[in-house]
């Protein structure tokens, strides 16, 4: 019981020093030409950044991007560019934003 009222109280602690912090925000480019419409960068990108963009290639694929709202939610993790087959998307960590800092 003691156990449950730590593990409850304990995700909405945050360290003292949370304001000075700082995360890389990432800038996802994406080769549309390349892309073969596998899904997996959106499947498997951590913070939910890419989505399908309703666009098609030349080969009759549809491609993702990267929403203008959710550009800075990007923490170049380098997930989508690591699990796409066809090398179709790069991550560039170009700044760093105080965690505390809002959009």
């Amino acid at each position: 019981m003691y156990r449950e009222n730590v593990l409850r109280i304990i995700p909405g602690r945050k360290p003292l020093n949370y304001k000075s912090i700082l995360r890389p925000v990432g800038r996802v480019e994406i080769d549309a030409e390349l892309c073969k419409g596998c899904n997996y960068c959106i499947e498997f990108c951590p913070n939910d950044i890419l989505e399908p963009s309703g666009k098609i290639n030349t080969q009759g694929y549809q491609y993702p991007h990267v929403p203008p709202e959710k550009a800075d939610d990007c923490v170049a993790c380098g997930m989508c560019e690591r699990i796409c087959p066809e090398l179709a998307i790069r991550v560039f960590d170009h700044r760093y934003v105080h965690v505390g800092a809002s959009k």
